[in-house]
């Protein structure tokens, strides 16, 4: 287990603020808490429904998730069409408003259907949310940054969590998928000095070589050689959203969600053995990372295309 956890809620946006502290906020908004030295960040998906790449943001950061059903409605939906493709263990959190039949026929047939539920009862959440760790991760250290910002004084400054490995004050490493390679001058954890970060920590981290309008989210800390990057990659077989209404095929634009990173995308195959997209500008990404295919022009139903694993690319 690590001192650090890092858990999306979803569903609903006003039961995060509840457990948490407010911290930094963007098309997603975090709240801190701490609970027996385990420094617990949970991540809210503020501008989903309206935007669909924030929801797959808060997936992205997260060691778990808690699906919010305090109601049945399409954002719901959507959010549990999502989940489905989604590795993220889950507790369902079922609102007094919300049957059980109701919540068996939403889930009938997906992974959601095995998923623990709890009820929408705030002091037994934050027992619960007390109790959730990340698992280590051994190899190569990797931080995906999800914010940055200058401050005066220290220069540049990016936000992530450390999703394997363990990064150390002075590092010098890669900032993919750009070929500028930084060192990290000082790091610190919710706010306190520290020589080193584990798996699951969230850091704050003052780089050196890099300006602040030159980060972005899903820009990735790693050691040189240790990640992949490119423009046209390809995936193993596309595990397609059962809800999906759309018609995407061959030569659809659509959006690659790999990571942090939400770039556009032209789908250039689909067969029964993989998919190939050619994105507009170079991503990172490892073996293990899952890419989702969003079709953001669908007229009704979820905007989740599907999900696809292995990705193999080329640099450019």
């Amino acid at each position: 287990m690590t001192p650090g956890v890092t858990v999306a809620v979803v569903g609903a946006h006003d039961i995060a603020k509840e457990l948490g502290k407010k911290g930094t906020a963007s098309d997603v908004t975090l709240f801190n808490t701490v609970h027996d030295d385990t420094a617990i960040t949970l991540v809210e998906p503020t501008q989903f429904p309206e935007k669909l790449p924030p929801l797959l943001t808060s997936l992205a950061m997260a060691d778990h998730c808690l699906l919010i059903v305090s109601e049945l409605s399409r954002p719901v939906a959507e959010t549990v069409a999502t989940l489905e493709l989604s590795p993220v263990p889950t507790t369902v959190v079922q609102g007094a408003a919300v049957g059980e039949t109701e919540l068996t026929r939403i889930f009938k047939g997906g992974r959601l259907s095995d998923a623990p539920r709890v009820p929408l009862d705030l002091p037994k959440l934050r027992e619960l949310v007390d109790n959730l760790h990340a698992l280590p991760s051994e190899g190569p250290v990797r931080v995906p940054i999800d914010h940055a910002f200058p401050v005066k004084g220290v220069g540049a400054v990016a936000l992530g969590v450390v999703r394997r490995g363990v990064l150390r004050a002075h590092d010098r490493l890669r900032l993919y998928p750009t070929p500028k390679m930084v060192d990290i001058r000082s790091l610190q954890v919710h706010d306190v000095d520290r020589k080193e970060a584990v798996t699951g920590e969230r850091v704050g981290l003052a780089l050196k070589g890099v300006e602040a309008d030159e980060l972005s989210r899903g820009q990735t800390l790693a050691p040189e050689g240790s990640l992949s990057e490119g423009t046209a990659i390809s995936f193993g077989p596309l595990d397609r959203c059962r809800y999906y209404r759309g018609d995407a095929g061959p030569g659809a634009r659509l959006q690659l969600s790999l990571g942090l990173q939400v770039v556009p995308a032209v789908l250039d195959a689909l067969e029964p053995t993989g998919a190939r997209v050619t994105t507009d500008r170079p991503v990172v990404f490892a073996p293990e990372d899952l890419g989702y295919l969003l079709d953001l022009s669908v007229p009704a139903g979820p905007r989740i295309f599907g999900r696809a694993a292995t990705p193999r690319g080329t640099t450019t």
